[in-house]
């Protein structure tokens, strides 16, 4: 094995070393029973990261907007606690946020229904710690998802 070999499998990471070596992961959800594209997938990362990005920027502007009536000190307050009850509320009636809903997004219980009251709540609490959203397994569900038994899927 030649240094340009072994500086490659470094940078790629464990797993594109062990796909070179003939292991197969599978696709991102196979695990879980899921289609590997198209509707019922698991999400991606980036459309996850874009809705929550949406969410937060709209419920900033409401909380700018319409609680305070321009007081941007105020505003700043409000918005964590007002993204937290919107995200509840959303996820726990629709499955889906404004964010997710653009994304083309929703969040299921591993058997395709709907997560229930406590599972949103809990849900969105370790999202909000950041942590469990940033660790991940090999189908990029985050340790958010994994403690309450849900997947982030498209529709």
């Amino acid at each position: 094995m030649d240094t340009r070999e072994a500086l490659g499998s470094w940078i790629d990471g464990p797993k594109a070393a062990a796909e070179k070596m003939g292991a197969d992961f599978g696709y991102r959800g196979e695990r879980l029973g899921l289609p590997k594209e198209g509707t019922g997938s698991v999400a991606g990362p980036g459309r996850r990261l874009g809705a929550l990005f949406v969410d937060g920027w709209l419920v900033a502007l409401v909380a700018y907007g319409l609680i305070t009536k321009g007081s941007a000190g105020t505003a700043n307050l409000w918005t964590t606690p007002l993204l937290f009850a919107v995200t509840v509320v959303l996820l726990a009636t629709t499955g889906t946020t404004v964010g997710k809903r653009l994304f083309g997004l929703r969040v299921v219980r591993l058997d395709g229904s709907r997560a229930t009251i406590p599972q949103v709540m809990l849900r969105t609490v370790l999202l909000f710690l950041l942590v469990p959203a940033l660790v991940w397994d090999r189908d990029t569900r985050g340790l958010h998802d994994k403690a309450v038994g849900t997947v982030e899927v498209r529709i």
